[in-house]
């Protein structure tokens, strides 16, 4: 079985991977099955990254569920792979084939025993903003990250650890789980190579002055759109406008929402176009009827993907505009007024929608976290080539990609570390 918390302060294992998202467990996985030594650290308290939190992804359009559920199989079964979550690395050194890596593990508050039963929320009286539901709700001050959250455990948010309320949820804990005195530890971890796959984060939209997000209510990015669309979601599925919860009648998704501009993100994030087609589908599934306008510069739908664009072209009332958006304001009664200049036509046009979704491009965290060891970063701060230093990159951490091809490239940097932890 996997493991969690070591009880020795000394750790042994042919690859380190860092980022417990879609390609860091995937690495893990590929690298475990083939008997060699795995330890899969993540800064949060569980699992599953990005792809957790969505409502369905391609290439089959089903939930998270059912791709992310048989990792979690294969890593609690698996001798050769220990987790450990709310860990990063403090310090690395060595050289390829042989690295000493200081890992910081922060306290959950919370022990081995949680059974997760959920009395202790139950009676906490302190709420924080539920960062996996991109804010749009709250948690209890103790919870568990989400439904699918691996380990399945409650975590302490730390703000809260000392405050006098959470005693009430130590009372009302059977399995005396609670521990609000749990201390930080280090560790140190003896590895033959590092795979990074921190992944991404979406572009801060408020940095987008004139697409309004933040002071426009019903201006939501593409990641809150599938927040919204998720039946674990802060509406439990149903895609209302956050304001009032009115329906959609009409929608408008705005592409690259600071991708592409020289002003923000120089680069094309890669997914973005199919992302919002997805989500249109979203739409359409619960508001038959519903107007959908997508304006785009040009819509990038490589390979299979080209059949997925023309049946939305085929819907006769799903309307393209080729424009970039260049300003959003808000209506008297709470609507969306977009408006582009259409490169087809030659004409301002403004559209007035119910709410308005960004398409957000992609960032990778190693912008703020970079790898170690002076690994070699692109422009853009996504991990160049470079297989000197013994540290590989895996998934979006390399480039934009969507999660079908994130699988992939998290398979390469499994064999690449495979063999850089072999020199030793």
């Amino acid at each position: 079985m996997a493991l969690f918390e070591p009880a020795d302060d000394r750790i042994t294992a042919d690859t380190l991977v860092v980022g417990g998202g879609i390609a860091g467990m995937t690495t893990a996985v590929e690298t475990a099955e083939i008997n060699r030594d795995v330890i899969l650290i993540e800064k949060s308290p569980s699992l599953g990254g990005r792809v957790a939190a969505m409502n369905q992804y391609f290439p089959k359009m089903c939930p998270p569920t059912c791709g992310i559920e048989i990792n979690y199989r294969r890593i609690r079964l698996n001798p050769h792979i220990r987790v450990l979550t709310l860990t990063e690395i403090e310090s690395v050194s060595g050289e390829p084939g042989s690295f000493e890596v200081t890992l910081k593990l922060s306290p959950r508050f919370v022990n081995e025993k949680c059974t997760a039963c959920g009395d202790c929320a139950k009676v906490c009286d302190m709420e924080r903003d539920d960062d996996f539901n991109q804010g749009m709700s709250k948690t209890k001050a103790i919870y568990l990250p989400h439904l699918m959250a691996y380990p399945q455990r409650y975590v302490i948010d730390p703000s809260f650890a000392d405050h006098d309320g959470m005693w009430k949820c130590v009372d009302a804990c059977r399995y005396g789980a609670i521990e609000l005195d749990m201390q930080p530890r280090t560790i140190t971890a003896r590895v033959g190579a590092i795979v990074w796959a921190t992944g991404w984060k979406p572009y801060d939209a408020t940095r987008i002055d004139n697409l309004g997000f933040g002071q426009v209510k019903n201006v939501v990015t593409n990641v809150m759109m599938e927040r919204l669309a998720s039946p674990t979601g802060p509406t439990a599925g149903k895609i209302v406008r956050p304001s009032d919860r009115k329906e959609i009648t009409r929608i408008g998704f705005v592409q690259c929402a600071g991708s592409r501009d020289e002003k923000h993100l120089p680069y094309c994030s890669a997914i973005c176009c199919m992302a919002s087609l997805k989500q249109a589908t979203y739409v359409r599934e619960q508001y038959p009827d519903a107007e959908i306008h997508l304006f785009y510069i040009d819509v990038r739908s490589p390979g299979r993907w080209e059949d997925y664009y023309v049946a939305r072209q085929k819907d006769e009332k799903f309307h393209f505009h080729r424009g970039k958006v260049a300003k959003i304001t808000e209506a008297s009664d709470g609507n969306v007024v977009l408006e582009a200049e259409n490169t087809l036509t030659c004409r301002i046009t403004k559209t007035e929608v119910d709410m308005a979704v960004l398409a957000t491009g992609m960032v990778p965290n190693n912008v703020d976290a970079p790898p170690p060891l002076g690994t070699v970063l692109d422009d853009f701060g996504f991990v160049a080539p470079d297989g000197d230093k013994g540290v590989v990159g895996a998934g979006v951490t390399n480039r934009p990609l969507d999660v079908s091809a994130s699988i992939q490239d998290a398979t390469g940097a499994a064999l690449r570390a495979v063999i850089i932890a072999g020199r030793k």
